[in-house]
């Protein structure tokens, strides 16, 4: 099951971990189970992924064709969902295909993790 963490870690805590891992390879054995792990160092950025963060379970439950039906099932601005979208995918949550469908380009947007997981710790 591919498994998303989200958490708060300074750049130094990053390069922390990436040690670690570069580390525990270089003994021939595995890190702990794959996963995809979005850092936030900005409290900014992090509240605006949990702001919308129905936006990814909305696209893991419905499996929307195009941002245009995101929108449509989430009752959010056009322009809005884009803007939501294009930061999901920016920051590695969400994968966007594109398709030609009728002589247009249509972009679906896609969240290839079946679990979302929090590493915070309280200061």
């Amino acid at each position: 099951m591919k498994k998303l963490i989200i958490s708060m870690k300074t750049t130094n805590d990053m390069f922390d971990d990436f040690k670690k891992i570069a580390k525990t390879i270089k003994k021939g054995k595995s890190p702990k189970s794959p996963h995809y792990e979005i850092a936030f160092e900005s409290k900014k950025d992090f509240n605006k992924f949990m702001r919308n963060i129905s936006v990814l379970i909305s696209i893991i439950k419905n499996k929307p064709k195009s941002i245009y039906q995101l929108a449509k099932a989430t009752d959010t601005d056009l322009a809005n969902m884009k803007k939501i979208i294009n930061f999901f995918a920016e920051i590695g949550a969400v994968r966007i295909k594109e398709n030609k469908k009728s002589g247009r380009t249509v972009k679906t947007p896609i969240v290839d993790y079946q679990k979302i997981e929090f590493d915070l710790q309280a200061a």
